[in-house]
C-alpha cells in the first residue's frame, strides 16, 4: 500500500512569516500537533505543539514567526512511499508526523495515527511508535 492511500490531502499549511500565536490558533482550531511551514507551497519547515511551548511560549515571546521556530528542512516522503518505508522512517527518525511532497510541492500529510487505518499496518503503526517513544540516547 502506498501512503497516498491513507495521507491527509487536504493539509493545512502556514507561512514562513506567519506570527507564532497565529499558528498556535490554527493547531488548536484545526485540533492538529503539528503544522508544514511553507514558502510558495514548498516544504521549508515543520512545527509542532511543542515547539511553541518550548522556543517561544517558555520565554514569553509570541512576537516570532513560523521561521524563527520551526525545524528547518524536515523528513519528507513521496505520495508514493510505500506505507511499511514511512513506518520505518518514523521508527528511526523518532517522528510522529511526516510531510508529503511531490516534485516539491505540499500534497499531504502523514501522522503516526493514519499507519492504523488498515488492519496490516496496525502491527507496523505499535511497532513505530514503541521505537518513537523509546529514548535514543541512554540517561
Amino acid at each position: 500500500m502506498r501512503i497516498n492511500d491513507i495521507m491527509t490531502k487536504d493539509v493545512i499549511k502556514v507561512d514562513v512569516q506567519s506570527n507564532v500565536q497565529d499558528v498556535a490558533k490554527i493547531l488548536r482550531e484545526h485540533n492538529i500537533g503539528s503544522v508544514p511551514v511553507c514558502r510558495d507551497n514548498k516544504v521549508v519547515g515543520i512545527i509542532t505543539d511543542r515547539d511553541i511551548v518550548i522556543r517561544a511560549i517558555a520565554d514569553g515571546n509570541t512576537s516570532l514567526t513560523a521561521g524563527d521556530i520551526m525545524t528547518s528542512n524536515p523528513v519528507t516522503c513521496t505520495s508514493n512511499t510505500n506505507v511499511e518505508d514511512v513506518s520505518r522512517i518514523m521508527s528511526e527518525r523518532q517522528i510522529r508526523r511526516i510531510p508529503i511532497v511531490d516534485n516539491s510541492s505540499l500534497v499531504g500529510m502523514v501522522a503516526l495515527g493514519d499507519l492504523a487505518v488498515e488492519e496490516l499496518s496496525d502491527r507496523k503503526a505499535g511497532e513505530a511508535l514503541k521505537e518513537i517513544s523509546t529514548p535514543c540516547c541512554p540517561e
